[in-house]
């Protein structure tokens, strides 16, 4: 048997001889492993209902309608059962020429939860009063509500076309969204 008084003075420490739930060291090991496994359970869980997804929404970045989104998708029975997409004019930004890459991510990302998620519907809510139309179009059209609608109309009917064409299995629905919140539907 070897004498502990050997194995500590040769750089061994304390938890060579002792239990590691007996060592400050071994407890330290413990603990940051079970917080750990803690703070990763969620992540652990999360695959296992991955694939329950069947809708993608594709919406614009405005801090003003992020609670009127979540709550519109909420209402129709959607919490946690559909993936985010979010570029500047929504549907305008994913067809703007100024930032043609934004439009390839968002294709990808289309091609990604399919894959992945197997989803079945695009949801793209399009809002009024939107700054991107201001920036990449130069058009002010919060005071003239029928031309906002239609041009709004004209870019959301435009991505619906491409999906369309793309993932002609894919179900489309396209939205126009007050800042209060309100939802109308758009034909196309």
């Amino acid at each position: 048997m070897k004498d502990l008084t050997t194995h500590q003075s040769a750089g061994h420490g304390d938890e060579c001889c002792h239990a590691p739930h007996n060592s400050r060291r071994g407890f330290l090991k413990l603990a940051t492993l079970g917080a750990g496994v803690t703070l990763m359970t969620p992540m652990l869980v999360r695959p296992a209902q991955a694939g329950g997804v069947d809708t993608l929404l594709l919406t614009c970045m405005d801090y003003r309608l992020m609670a009127h989104v979540a709550e519109y998708m909420n209402g129709r029975n959607l919490k946690e059962k559909y993936d985010h997409i979010v570029l500047a004019g929504a549907s305008l930004g994913a067809l703007n020429d100024k930032k043609p890459s934004w439009g390839e991510a968002f294709w990808d990302e289309v091609e990604i939860a399919r894959d992945l998620h197997h989803i079945k519907r695009l949801i793209v809510i399009d809002h009024r009063d939107c700054g991107a139309y201001k920036a990449f179009l130069n058009l002010d059209l919060a005071s003239d509500v029928p031309r906002e609608t239609e041009v709004h109309g004209q870019y959301l009917t435009k991505l619906k076309a491409m999906a369309k064409e793309r993932h002609p299995e894919l179900e489309v629905e396209l939205l126009l969204m007050k800042l209060d919140g309100q939802v109308e539907t758009l034909a196309a």
